[in-house]
């Protein structure tokens, strides 16, 4: 009804054409519908808004409103953003290092503690492929697999049944929480036996940092620093089936009737301008975007640690970042491969 009203006041309000001005007028009544509007709005008591004021209203509230911020990370709140770094890089914590020599090519904040979301799943892929357990056993999704933490969504629906490999495939390569969770779930001893595996294998690493209370990293008190993520990337790196199926460019997998593709997070498996061995991504707005890398760079074998990146692509940014000042320094006889940031906690 509020439509016609507008409809018929602005057929009132605007002049006939010139070619019409001077024709009786053949008009009919507006309809019914139309009349009663109209009387509505002429008979509306003082001060009362038309529904097109309040509608307008409503939207000019929408437009001031301020938006709601979005969740500081836990490095954001401890002010770890204000440390600044010879690459200017977006992340508050990073760590470059070599693999062999385990000289340490850049390091910002690398003793900060911090959520560190599906960075988790190398420690939960590191776990399975260290078991044994036999990659085509087929395990079915449960709703104990769904997530109760952030409310994130899934495409494996409850009662999707895959093999322990493919699991390992979709959690390590497209970060997928419900595959992530079955394959703690349904290691044997249950999930609580599951993540004291976890914690145990990482105090067997030498990461005193680092604590697991679940598989998947939509926890934030998964928690690690940038030193304790280098020595896993290292470990995880022994595991071939871990350097395979996270470099992986992606995966169809048949569900029922369907035919799902999965894509790896990491667009940098695809550029031609990196050589990378083992990677995983994560995110949670306590841990911001975070990226660990095992990529060879000039020659050189290199870790990468990037945890509380500002932004959705920054994280990759920061690792270009450091690919092209490696390659610079490479170049440039006589340089050492070597850069501190200020700030440095502890």
């Amino acid at each position: 009804m509020a439509i016609w009203a507008c409809a018929v006041c602005v057929a009132f309000v605007l002049p006939a054409p010139v070619w019409a001005q001077n024709k009786p007028s053949t008009a009919k009544k507006p309809p019914v519908v139309a009349q009663k509007a109209v009387k509505k709005a002429v008979n509306k008591k003082p001060g009362a808004a038309t529904p097109q004021v309040k509608t307008k209203a409503k939207r000019l509230d929408a437009v001031q409103r301020p938006a709601v911020p979005m969740r500081a990370s836990h490095g954001q709140l401890a002010g770890l953003h204000a440390s600044s770094d010879p690459l200017d890089l977006r992340s508050s914590v990073a760590l470059v290092i070599d693999q062999d020599t385990r000289e340490v090519l850049f390091r910002k904040n690398d003793n900060a503690v911090l959520p560190i979301a599906s960075l988790t799943k190398l420690m939960t892929g590191l776990v399975i492929s260290e078991a044994n357990l036999p990659m085509s056993e087929m395990i079915t999704i449960t709703q104990a697999d769904v997530d109760t933490e952030k409310g994130s969504s899934s495409r494996l629906a409850v009662g999707t049944v895959l093999s322990r490999g493919d699991l390992l495939h979709l959690s390590l390569m497209s970060s997928e929480n419900r595959a992530a969770h079955a394959l703690g779930r349904s290691f044997p001893g249950g999930l609580d036996q599951f993540v004291k595996r976890m914690n145990m294998r990482a105090q067997a690493l030498g990461m005193s940092d680092t604590r697991y209370v679940e598989p998947t990293g939509l926890s934030s008190r998964n928690q690690s620093s940038a030193n304790d993520l280098a020595v896993l990337v290292g470990a995880a790196y022994k595991e071939p089936v871990l350097r395979e199926l996270s470099t992986s460019h992606g995966r169809e997998i048949e569900v029922g009737r369907r035919t799902l593709q999965y894509n790896n997070t990491n667009r940098l498996v695809k550029s031609a301008n990196w050589d990378i061995g083992l990677q995983k991504t994560g995110y949670i707005s306590e841990a911001g975007q975070c990226l660990v890398m095992q990529a060879q760079v000039s020659g050189r074998k290199l870790i990468m640690v990037f945890l509380d990146s500002a932004g959705k692509l920054s994280r990759i940014a920061d690792a270009e970042r450091v690919r092209r000042w490696v390659e610079k320094s490479a170049n440039a006889s006589g340089t050492r491969h070597s850069a501190l940031a200020d700030n440095q906690p502890g």
